[in-house]
């Protein structure tokens, strides 16, 4: 081997930001772990965050980190927003900065998946209870701290309405951060407004309102907003207007809601959007991180939609690079409501997810007399069975894209849902009648409170037949399926990673595995069963000549497993 080739094999790899760049795409130049040698990975060091908070009411907290890897330190985040700093080779802690998040306030989405780097030498982080503040890269100390709750159009009436749960965007010498708000609780949950601050300092330097001049709530990003460095462009995923499941109060009102909107950072001002659900029924958020990819020999963002619908736009103008069509679909029957008659559907590829399936026999008596009329059949009264449910689809987890193959890698859930509207005078005693542990939402300021459930059999068992979760390659130069292979266990949530070694990683299923797959070919050549699953997105990175895969071991949901606190580093064996 000639010094060129030693000091290219040995130079380290970063991970910088949440999706490996600002950009989004998951993918990475190392390339030591292959797919003759991904057999041997082993665990090199585990992390144990211990910050698992367990409420004897509520949601337990979550563990989703993904870490970054700059310039020769870890940085990750534990389920209560605590950032660690740790030796990228041993996993030893460093430095750690607590926010102090008090946990018995009570959270909807209890959980942080990671912090922000700038090349000043600052982390960003944000903490579940919204605040937003820098640390001192070298040490963890802080630099600044804002509190998001203040200046909103609708302020939170409850604590839990409003939430900070993903890394914010850094661009430049801006710093851009959107917000988690509670679903289905009223009309006039709190407002979306996605904000950009000096990185430097903390100065807010624009406000941009996905709802302006109406008194809807909602419609924010929650997920991860990704950034072009080369224009200043930045793109928000925003999500449903509130409440979910009846929009009798917002009709013709949903402004940005379920749609990537192009913004320039420096001003926040809207250069484009491109909505993926009309007048959204189903909580049908653009969950999923849109990602800078190369689709049809152009500059693309691939923005996938909890439908299960996969978009690729042009990057400047936000049109369609393979075709989209507004179809004919269901009609509502709830008094007050008048759903959409159209729903855009992408051309290429073909959804991702089935938008009708069949029912097992052993869930006939629970499905008798619900609306299953296929893809956007609205709730109603007598129940509507909705496919994909209310995790989607495509989710937060996001997608993949291999520089070399020119494929993009996503999974998504196939699981359905059942979808109840509830006239207001009666939800009281539905409550009371529950049998199938629904969970149970007002609504408030519409005729209808909601109740949704997954939809299982008395086994346990989704019930649909076919695959329930799958993991899918898609050509970006023809907008064609590549492959598609299951991806164990009823839900996955979390998403996967590209690497130069031509091999995809991810966990996300609930049957607690982690896993490799060849990336041209789907095959799957390596799993690892973890402690507890992996809600969460992988990461990997170089350090002084050796590769590591590192994910987040906390749980899904004690209904399908162990949670845990634990971050595991994996390597071939020296």
């Amino acid at each position: 081997m000639t010094l060129a080739a030693v000091l290219l094999f040995s130079a380290d790899v970063d991970w910088r930001a949440y999706g490996g760049d600002s950009g989004g795409s998951r993918h990475s130049t190392a390339s030591q772990i292959t797919h003759a040698n991904v057999g041997r990975l082993q665990i090199a060091w585990r992390i144990k965050t211990k910050d698992m908070y367990r409420p004897k009411d509520g949601r337990p907290s979550a563990l989703e980190t993904t870490p970054l890897y700059v310039d020769g330190v870890l940085y990750l985040t534990s389920a209560l927003g605590r950032v660690i700093a740790a030796d990228p080779a041993t996993g030893a802690e460093r430095w750690s900065y607590d926010p102090k998040v008090d946990p018995s306030k009570g959270y909807g989405d209890f959980t942080n998946r990671g912090v922000s780097y700038h090349a000043s030498g600052l982390i960003v982080g944000v903490s579940v209870d919204a605040r937003m503040f820098a640390l001192d890269a070298k040490n963890g100390k802080r630099k600044w701290e804002v509190n998001l709750r203040e200046g909103l159009r609708i302020a939170p009436r409850g604590f839990a309405d409003y939430e900070q749960t993903s890394p914010p965007c850094v661009i430049g010498d801006i710093v851009v951060v959107g917000s988690a708000v509670a679903d289905n609780g009223a009309t006039d949950m709190p407002s979306g407004e996605v904000r950009g601050f000096d990185v430097k300092t903390g100065r807010k330097l624009w406000t941009w309102d996905p709802a302006p001049g109406t008194r809807m709530g909602g419609a924010n990003a929650w997920s991860i907003i990704t950034g072009d460095e080369s224009t200043g462009m930045v793109y928000v995923p925003t999500g449903s207007a509130s409440p979910d499941y009846y929009g009798g109060e917002r009709v013709g009102k949903d402004a940005f809601a379920n749609s990537v909107v192009a913004l320039d950072s420096r001003t926040g001002k809207v250069v484009w959007h491109f909505r993926t659900v009309y007048h959204d029924l189903w909580d049908y958020d653009v969950a999923s991180p849109p990602a800078l990819v190369k689709a049809g020999g152009r500059d693309a963002v691939a923005v996938g939609s909890k439908t299960g619908h996969l978009f690729f736009l042009e990057r400047a103008t936000g049109k369609p690079i393979f075709g989209v069509e507004d179809r004919p679909v269901p009609a509502s029957d709830a008094e007050g409501e008048r759903a959409s008659p159209v729903q855009p559907f992408p051309v290429k590829p073909p959804s991702l997810v089935p938008h009708k399936v069949e029912i097992r026999a052993e869930c006939a008596e629970l499905t008798k007399g619900l609306r299953n009329e296929g893809a956007f059949t609205p709730p109603s009264v007598r129940g509507t069975l909705v496919v994909p449910g209310n995790i989607g689809g495509l989710h937060w987890g996001g997608v993949a894209f291999d520089t070399g193959s020119g494929l993009l890698v996503a999974p998504a859930n196939h699981l359905p849902a059942l979808v109840k509207l509830i006239p207001r005078a009666q939800l009281g005693e539905a409550r009371r009648a529950d049998r199938m542990d629904m969970e149970f939402a007002p609504q408030r300021g519409t005729p209808y409170g909601m109740a949704r459930t997954f939809l299982l059999g008395p086994d346990g068992q989704p019930c649909h037949t076919g695959t329930t979760s799958t993991l899918s390659a898609v050509d970006t130069a023809t907008g064609d399926i590549k492959w598609q292979v299951p991806l164990g266990g009823p839900i996955n949530l979390g998403g996967p990673i590209t690497t130069a070694g031509g091999l995809t990683f991810i966990g996300a299923s609930v049957d607690g595995y982690v896993r490799a797959f060849e990336t041209r070919t789907g095959e799957e050549v390596w799993k690892f069963k973890l402690p507890a699953s992996a809600r969460s997105t992988p990461m990997t990175y170089v350090h002084r000549g050796k590769q590591f895969v590192v994910i987040s071991s906390g749980g899904h949901n004690e209904r399908f497993g162990p949670l845990g606190d634990e971050v595991l580093g994996f390597a071939l064996p020296d």
